[in-house]
């Protein structure tokens, strides 16, 4: 298993577009954090924290498809970098100005947030230009979903440790300029200069035309639900036992389980359609949930995290195939971005409902939404079998998706550039 992750890392450009995309997204993953605790430092609110973290979040859910589709059309490294300075300026006036002009405070987020660098989707279109082969393609996906988990476990540490030497205002500045070094990483590199996205029809809805994109988005918008209720419960959970370090165990527990099925999932050649082997992860990914209602004692409540977390990243790493599969031609970006917006939303409105659900029934109702949420994904996919069965406008023929139509042959740079 892990000579073959070592295998794709050994690619040219493999182990720099990664590190670079991950280290580029390393403000949007911990922005909420980042914003949480500046506000606090400051001497704000619960309140206003929430309220700021929530702008940053529906600002970056906003830009991720408006800034995808022009990615498409103009190129990574024309847009990118520009985002990613954007970003960084808009959260560094953030930090400069604080919270006592609120106007500015919310400006500066919402800049920060709408003009994330869609960095993530952009990898994955790259991913064929660099691997060539589907088969090494999808392992890529699989590889890219654990490290995302190895990323927002790493990133909340990175933050807490740069404000115990600093400050919380240091730690918004110091995380910003990193994001910025990774996207400047990534768009310098001859993949992204090369890569150019296949011409596309005009249409206003862009990636949003294809009914099987829609069914996946709608399946993993409940996907995001579930996870986004599970922190809200897992804080109640902590509260339960007396003890704040049981939130972290659970936390860590559901991202062990995440590494762990991730890695599996990737390590082998998986034959069959993978919208049909989707339904099957997501339906392991809803069972998982559901044993959490139990809420019992910490070491058997940890245990269960760890098995909730297993089918997360195995079914990220199929619904990048999915969406690859199905993405009109000319959208791919576009449309990797519309499952991070759509993954987010799901994620917000799950914190939305568990507050409510915890207070009304306490901390197992919060497990509940979880539960539902995963069913309801699974029903998503059920119910849209048959449109997700057929490949979307974005295939070939002869079967190949989008991106690896584009990556085998943009600019001779696959042949000529295997390791």
């Amino acid at each position: 298993m892990a000579s073959g992750y070592l295998d794709l890392l050994r690619t040219r450009h493999a182990a720099r577009l990664l590190a670079g995309t991950l280290v580029g997204r390393l403000p949007n993953a911990t922005g909420h954090i980042a914003i949480v605790l500046f506000v606090r430092a400051e001497g704000g609110s619960y309140s206003l924290a929430g309220a700021l973290a929530a702008v940053y979040g529906i600002a970056t859910a906003v830009g991720q498809p408006l800034l995808g589709r022009a990615v498409d059309l103009r190129g990574q490294p024309r847009v990118m970098l520009p985002a990613a300075v954007l970003s960084g300026l808009g959260m560094a006036a953030f930090a400069l100005v604080g919270i006592d002009v609120l106007a500015l405070a919310y400006g500066g987020v919402a800049v920060a947030g709408l003009f994330t660098p869609p960095l993530e989707g952009g990898l994955r279109a790259l991913w064929p230009s660099v691997l060539g082969r589907s088969d090494r393609v999808h392992s890529a996906y699989a590889l890219d979903a654990v490290a995302q988990e190895v990323m927002f476990t790493v990133g909340p540490l990175l933050v807490t440790l740069v404000v115990s030497l600093w400050s919380a205002a240091a730690a918004l500045l110091v995380i910003n300029a990193i994001g910025v070094l990774g996207a400047l990483s990534v768009v310098v590199s001859e993949p992204s200069r090369a890569w150019r996205s296949a011409p596309r029809a005009a249409h206003w809805l862009g990636a949003l035309r294809s009914p099987g994109l829609l069914a996946l988005l709608g399946s993993f918008f409940f996907v995001g639900m579930a996870l986004g209720s599970i922190t809200v419960a897992g804080v109640a959970y902590a509260d339960d036992h007396g003890r704040e370090s049981v939130y972290g165990w659970l936390m860590a527990g559901l991202g062990l389980g995440a590494l762990i099925g991730g890695a599996l999932y990737g390590a082998r050649q998986w034959a069959g359609v993978p919208e049909r082997r989707l339904r099957i992860l997501v339906g392991l990914l809803a069972l998982g949930y559901l044993p959490l209602v139990l809420t019992p004692g910490v070491v058997a409540m940890c245990l269960l995290a760890v098995v909730s977390g297993l089918f997360l990243a195995p079914s990220l790493a199929c619904a990048f195939v999915v969406v690859d599969r199905h993405a009109p031609v000319g959208t791919v970006t576009e449309a990797f971005s519309w499952l991070v917006t759509t993954f987010g939303v799901g994620a917000a409105l799950g914190t939305g409902v568990a507050g409510p659900a915890v207070e009304v029934g306490g901390t197992a109702s919060g497990f509940v939404v979880a539960g539902a949420g995963g069913v309801a994904a699974l029903l998503v996919l059920v119910l849209t079998g048959r449109v997700l069965a057929v490949p979307g406008r974005g295939t070939a023929p002869g079967g190949a998706s989008e991106s690896d139509r584009n990556g085998a042959a943009e600019h001779g740079f696959s042949a000529g550039h295997q390791a």
